[in-house]
């Protein structure tokens, strides 16, 4: 297990939930990239991947909270994108 990666993990973990909230009160998702957040995606998937293959921890739990909610905000990106 890496202190190391969860400590990233965790740290981008904190950040979703936030721009979640502001696009939930707000409604506005200008700015945000779709293609962006679908390469975190990925990359979150290739690192749930390597843990699963190689190297089982609790820190997929990390991931796995990260991917859910890049992808809620992928989500509320398509939802509210068409409003101006």
């Amino acid at each position: 297990m890496s202190y190391l990666e969860a400590g990233m993990l965790i740290c981008f973990g904190i950040s979703w939930p936030i721009s979640i909230a502001k696009s939930l009160r707000t409604r506005i998702v200008e700015g945000k990239s779709p293609l962006f957040m679908s390469i975190l995606s990925l990359g979150y998937m290739f690192g749930i991947l390597h843990k699963v293959r190689y190297s089982l921890d609790w820190v997929i739990a990390l991931y796995a909270f990260n991917l859910v909610m890049v992808l809620i905000d992928l989500a509320l990106y398509y939802r509210f994108r068409t409003r101006k």
